[in-house]
């Protein structure tokens, strides 16, 4: 594989989805606005997991702000762990699991990027195939515009996070249990 070329062999970020069978994969799908400071922890963490390799079975996704436009990942992967930021009033850094059927499920809106990843997750009931969901969420203290860099806590918290992540996929079954 050529160092310029992220794209050859390594699924991820610069993948293509429609190049491989993802019936037995599940996508880790980083949710946020990069420039935000914090709030681009789940777009930090998708580009940690492409840089040092994603387990076997396992592709990243810089979800960005997409919203709708993400939507055929939810037609090819039968699981998919979104990663988004949160101001809950825990510990910054702190991490949650929670595994969200509706967009109710969802914490309270950080930017409009949560109202669109909401509304994607509605339309997927409306169109039928729903995959199986689970959703990391990284306690923030604030959003900081037109900043790439993390706070200590929450960059602090991102090998922990990958190990999470790690162990969630080892653990995965593939069953159409959600």
């Amino acid at each position: 594989m050529s160092e310029n070329n992220p794209i050859e062999g390594r699924p991820g970020i610069g993948y293509f989805p429609y190049e491989k069978d993802k019936e037995n994969r599940i996508l880790v799908m980083g949710i946020g606005n990069y420039l935000m400071g914090d709030e681009g922890i789940g777009v930090h963490l998708a580009q940690r997991l492409e840089k040092q390799g994603c387990p076997p079975n396992v592709d990243a996704l810089d979800g960005g702000t997409g919203g709708f436009s993400l939507m055929s990942y939810f037609d090819e992967y039968p699981v998919i762990i979104f990663v988004d930021a949160t101001m809950d009033g825990k510990k910054p850094g702190s991490i949650s699991l929670i595994k969200p059927k509706f967009a109710a499920d969802f914490p309270k809106t950080l930017s409009v990027h949560d109202v669109g990843l909401k509304d994607m997750v509605e339309a997927v009931y409306i169109t039928g195939k729903v995959p199986k969901m689970y959703l990391f969420t990284i306690t923030i203290a604030e959003i900081k515009p037109m900043t790439v860099e993390l706070s200590p806590e929450v960059e602090a918290c991102i090998p922990e996070l990958i190990s999470q992540i790690e162990q969630l996929a080892a653990n995965e079954t593939f069953k159409n249990d959600h």
